[in-house]
């Protein structure tokens, strides 16, 4: 099984594994190595509609996408349609050449807004937003949902069919509801049905952590891609090991501790010089111990993250690349 370029409006991506987008992960830094290392197709933090909170520090560096490989595609969420398409139109000014929606987050302080995967509670809301956005702009504009609110309320299809009429570009999936956030197992009937009803690239998500499980996922959904979000964490070779199983159908071996070493560490400076060394060497924590507890390593995890500053980090981290720990 092999995965056909994926086609986003007039964008031919190298291939059609995604990287999800995490508010607080997938930061420049974070998608540049995953690109690097096999990703097709990133997508940005997300970013709010309301064009007031641009230039508070959270903002700037979301919307910071220098020496990113093209498209560069920008995620906003909101509940108006007048501001979302206001946001896209603003965006797709700034550099902008994909715009994506989110109507998957489940986050309380999200959903408290009536904002990402809430927004599947209320259909004629959603397609007044898609038709307001792709209106807006002349860029493509994609959408990212859950399967439905809640298990009595599965709506993913209904949903799939507004995203095509209103012009989505392409639709991704996570086969979970809003209610679920990430417990459960990832529904991969539902995402078979939406992709069976559209003619538009349907992108499934949702617990697809090994080349095994991907090739799973592919043949029970039939969908264009997947997107990978939290296996990617501390483990971004997963897309070069799952475009080997895809093409080979042979698994490709693992990074050695030298190579997830030596990989932590050009992340963790690069978060450095991203965000300065105040603010990078707290984002850089999760980051290490992702990492680390890839390795079985979490008790060094531990003690880098009681260091007080960026240049103790880099020095320990340093010692463990030269010791190369068993």
């Amino acid at each position: 099984m092999n995965l056909t370029p994926l086609r986003i409006g007039p964008y031919t991506l190298p291939n059609a594994l995604a990287l999800a987008p995490m508010a607080g992960v997938t930061d420049r830094v974070f998608r540049q190595l995953c690109r690097e290392l096999g990703a097709g197709h990133t997508v940005s933090e997300m970013l709010s509609c309301d064009l007031s909170l641009l230039n508070t520090a959270k903002s700037r560096f979301r919307r910071d996408h220098r020496g990113e490989p093209e498209p560069v595609t920008v995620q906003i969420a909101g509940a108006d349609p007048a501001a979302m398409a206001e946001a896209a139109r603003y965006n797709a000014s700034n550099g902008a050449q994909i715009i994506d929606i989110n109507m998957g987050c489940p986050a309380k302080k999200v959903c408290r807004k009536l904002c990402g995967s809430a927004l599947l509670a209320d259909p004629v809301l959603v397609d007044e937003i898609l038709h307001a956005v792709t209106e807006a702009v002349t860029i493509p504009v994609t959408l990212k949902i859950r399967t439905g609110t809640d298990a009595d309320h599965i709506n993913a299809p209904d949903i799939g069919q507004l995203a095509e009429k209103n012009g989505i570009a392409a639709l991704f999936v996570h086969g979970r509801t809003r209610q679920q956030k990430y417990t459960g197992m990832a529904d991969y009937a539902v995402i078979a049905e939406v992709k069976q009803s559209l003619s538009i690239p349907v992108i499934a998500n949702g617990d697809i952590d090994s080349p095994h499980k991907a090739c799973q996922v592919l043949e029970k959904t039939g969908c264009d891609g997947l997107m990978i979000g939290r296996a990617a964490q501390g483990n971004p070779w997963i897309f070069r090991e799952i475009l080997h199983f895809l093409k080979t159908g042979q698994p490709l071996p693992g990074p050695s501790k030298s190579e997830v070493l030596t990989l932590m560490a050009r992340h963790v400076l690069a978060l450095h010089e991203f965000y300065g060394e105040e603010r990078g060497h707290r984002i850089a924590r999760k980051h290490i111990g992702w990492y680390l507890g890839g390795l079985g390593l979490g008790d060094l995890a531990s003690r880098i993250n009681q260091l007080p500053g960026a240049a103790e980090q880099r020095r320990f981290i340093h010692s463990l690349t030269l010791k190369k720990v068993a």
